[in-house]
C-alpha cells in the first residue's frame, strides 16, 4: 500500500483514459486534471489549496463534479474491480460478497443527510460497502449515520444491479436482519448469511469470508480526505470513496 502520493504511470493513464476521456477539446490536460483530483483525495487538502502545478481548483472541481454526475468514478472502479480479479486469476465477477458499514464524523458545515449513530455515538454519515473475497468493493453507498444497517444495506444492494450475475450469497453481521434478508431474497434471489463472533469473545476476531470488508475499510485510512466526511453531498462522498479504491487498484497495475 503506497502511503505517499504519486501520479499515474503511463500504463495507468492508458487504462483510465479509455473510460474517462470523451475526446472534448480542453484547455488543460485531462491527465493532469485527474492527477489533481487524486492528489486531493490522497492528501486531504481543500480544493482552494490546490498545488500550483495543477490547473485552477475551479477547473479541477468542475471535472470532478461532471465525472460524478456521469457515473464515471463508479464505472472506473467497476472496470478496475474486474481487472484486479483477472490479475489474481479469478472469475470476472464474484459469487460471494460481504457487507458492512462504517460511521464517520462529518465536519461542522455539513448539514445534508447527516445524523447520529446511537450505537457508536457518532454524528455524521454511514459508509456501506459490499466487497468480494479479495476485498474489492462492488458497491458504495453513503447515508446518514442515523440510518439503520438494514436501510443503508438495502440502498447499497441497488448499486449491484447488473454488475454481479454470478452472485449467490452475501455475508453480513447481525445488523442486517429480517428486512434486509427478505429484500435481498425477493428482489434479487441472493441469500444472506449472518456471521457474528460469540458474545463471550472480546476484541477483533477474523471471520471467514467477512474479515475482508474490515480490511477494505482499513485501506481507506491511507486517504486523508476520508478521515472525516468533508463533502457537502452524499454523492460526492461516494465519489471520493470510489476514487480512493480506484487509486489503490491502479497502483497494483503492472507498469
Amino acid at each position: 500500500m503506497k502511503e505517499n502520493f504519486s501520479e499515474m504511470t503511463d500504463s495507468c493513464w492508458q487504462f483510465v483514459e479509455k473510460i474517462i476521456d470523451n475526446k472534448r477539446d480542453r484547455q488543460h490536460s485531462l491527465r493532469t486534471i485527474v492527477n489533481a483530483i487524486f492528489w486531493i483525495n490522497n492528501t486531504g487538502s481543500q480544493w482552494r489549496n490546490m498545488e500550483s502545478k495543477y490547473p485552477p481548483w475551479q477547473t479541477v472541481y468542475y471535472h470532478f463534479r461532471q465525472f460524478k454526475l456521469r457515473g464515471i468514478w463508479e464505472e472506473l472502479l467497476d472496470c478496475l474491480a474486474i481487472e484486479e480479479r483477472k490479475r489474481q486469476e479469478r472469475e470476472a465477477t464474484p459469487s460471494l460478497m460481504a457487507i458492512d458499514s462504517q460511521s464517520v464524523k462529518s465536519v461542522q458545515f455539513i448539514s445534508s443527510e447527516t445524523g447520529i449513530d446511537g450505537n457508536k455515538r457518532i454524528n455524521g454519515r454511514k459508509r456501506t460497502i459490499l466487497v468480494d473475497t479479495l476485498g474489492i468493493p462492488w458497491a458504495v453507498k453513503v447515508t446518514s449515520a442515523g440510518s439503520s444497517d438494514n436501510q443503508a444495506g438495502i440502498r447499497a444492494l441497488e448499486s449491484l444491479k447488473g454488475k454481479v450475475p454470478r452472485l449467490q450469497k452475501i455475508i453480513g453481521d447481525h445488523g442486517y436482519k429480517t428486512t434486509f434478508i427478505q429484500h435481498a431474497d425477493e428482489e434479487y434471489g441472493w441469500k444472506i448469511e449472518i456471521a457474528q463472533k460469540p458474545e463471550s469473545i472480546q476484541g477483533f476476531v477474523p471471520q471467514k469470508n467477512r474479515w475482508q470488508v474490515e480490511r477494505s475499510f482499513g485501506w481507506l485510512n491511507f486517504r486523508r480526505r476520508l478521515a472525516k466526511d468533508y463533502e457537502k453531498t452524499v454523492e460526492s462522498s461516494e465519489a471520493m470513496i470510489q476514487i480512493a479504491f480506484a487509486t489503490i487498484f491502479l497502483n497494483r497495475m503492472p507498469n
